[in-house]
């Protein structure tokens, strides 16, 4: 027998009229923050300049690829020049910079103006939900963001023309990560100006949450622990996984975590019908569910290398031997911070076995930043590495000898290597033509010119 709704047909349709009606009352409420949007000197101003610095960055990353891919003869080592590294992460690293200086001003304005004004109070008098007004603020801002990411699909554009190769995974990964940044700078700055009572000091609060966490990644470098786990969510640091072509689950989490949090906090201080101790009681438990989320979420290993050239993983056979692993592995590195040797053992070999590897837990042994003084310690420069009670000792941070003593632990034969295929590099030797014409006359001109238009 068919089972038939329980809902009268006119509750239904009451039910799509009041949708309907919703979303009516949402059209004005939209454009009447994209005309706040951009009544704004700071969102203009804010594109002025988005366009030069992108050139910039653009124009100059175009001349050191062309250098590096020899020009007027072959380039030295072609395996090395891809375009994530040469061309897409230093110009969309404006948007880094321009999300972390600029974009938080344009974002409290658009609470603080109507706060300071008075503005807010017939605002919420409006039909619709706080919450429905603060998406409408958060999807407006984003709209103003996108408009801003203008010159950066100009500068794809520009290198696609000049012949420049483009890897979609990996191109699309890195656009996800700066949405998500911008997301979160957002949702930050919307916080701030919802606690605060001005627009200065919100714009105090947000500059210090920004310069904190530049602190916790200069603290937390080679330290190990809780801490360099979570410096590893840090704004800076989750964007660095994915200019580097790696999509991990655990950062994503936890960004969006934050962001949602950034959002119901503003909601939460912009309720004029609450108490300050509700107020502090709902931020505190809200604070303690996002703890909560990314605790969780920091154990979830998850993760695809969408980059070109598998820079993240190890071969194919020896991903899947190491997923046979169940054994804990503790590794014990006696290399100071600054000691290249652990940067490139950090690139080349932790960021692989994390992937592959449940159980992984590293300590950092030095004790001091640079190294200077523990040169004569008999174990600097050594690599411990222990699972199920037993050894051994290395100095080399080479993939293959790290490999073989973790697999000698294991009791795992080594396994014969094939020879794969070596990444062949895009090398490109070619000048930014048109692109200072583009970005430092056209871009600034066109704004200027909208400007006018719309204040006319």
């Amino acid at each position: 027998m068919r089972s038939r709704s329980l809902v009268p047909a006119g509750e239904a349709h009451n039910s799509t009229l009041m949708t309907s009606e919703h979303r009516l009352k949402s059209v004005p409420l939209l454009a009447k923050e994209w005309r706040e949007l951009f009544a704004s000197r700071a969102s203009w101003f804010f594109l002025l300049m988005i366009g030069p610095l992108v050139g910039h960055a653009f124009i100059t990353a175009i001349q050191l690829y062309a250098e590096a891919s020899g020009t007027g003869g072959p380039a030295a080592l072609p395996q090395g020049l891809t375009p994530l590294d040469g061309i897409l992460a230093p110009t969309l690293g404006v948007y880094d910079l321009a999300a972390t200086l600029l974009l938080p001003f344009v974002a409290i304005r658009l609470i603080a103006a109507e706060k300071e004004s008075g503005a807010l109070k017939l605002l919420l008098q409006l039909p619709g939900s706080l919450r429905a007004k603060v998406t409408i603020k958060g999807i407006v801002l984003l709209g103003g963001w996108l408009i801003a990411g203008l010159p950066g699909l100009i500068a794809i554009t520009l290198w696609k023309s000049y012949g420049g190769h483009l890897y979609a995974p990996e191109t699309l990964n890195i656009a996800i990560g700066h949405l998500l940044r911008t997301m979160l700078s957002g949702s930050i700055a919307f916080a701030a100006a919802a606690v605060t009572e001005s627009a200065a000091s919100a714009a105090i609060i947000t500059l210090g949450i920004t310069v904190g966490t530049w602190a916790l990644d200069f603290i937390a470098a080679g330290r190990g622990g809780w801490l360099q786990q979570l410096a590893n969510y840090t704004p800076s640091a989750a964007l660095r996984f994915f200019e580097q072509g790696l999509l991990r689950v655990s950062t994503v989490i936890v960004m969006l975590s934050v962001i949602i949090a950034g959002f119901a906090l503003s909601i939460i201080w912009l309720h004029t019908g609450r108490t300050l101790r509700l107020k502090l009681i709902s931020t505190m438990i809200l604070t303690i569910i996002l703890a909560g989320v990314a605790v969780a979420a920091a154990s979830v290993r998850s993760s695809w290398d969408v980059s070109e050239n598998r820079r993240n993983s190890f071969s194919s056979l020896d991903e899947t031997l190491l997923r046979q692993i169940r054994e804990p592995l503790k590794i014990t590195i006696f290399l100071s911070p600054e000691d290249p040797r652990l940067t490139d053992f950090e690139q080349n070999i932790l960021k692989k076995l994390r992937r592959n590897l449940s159980q992984l837990e590293v300590v950092y042994a030095a004790s001091s930043r640079t190294g200077l003084f523990e040169n004569a310690d008999e174990h600097y420069g050594e690599i411990l590495y222990e699972m199920g009670g037993r050894k051994v000792m290395e100095r080399s941070t080479i993939d293959e000898v790290v490999l073989e003593q973790i697999y000698s632990l294991a009791g795992i034969s080594q396994p014969e290597r094939t020879n794969e295929v070596e990444f062949p590099g895009y090398p490109l030797a070619v000048q930014p033509r048109h692109a200072s014409l583009v970005f430092y006359i056209l871009w600034p001109l066109a704004t200027i010119l909208a400007w006018w238009l719309i204040r006319k």
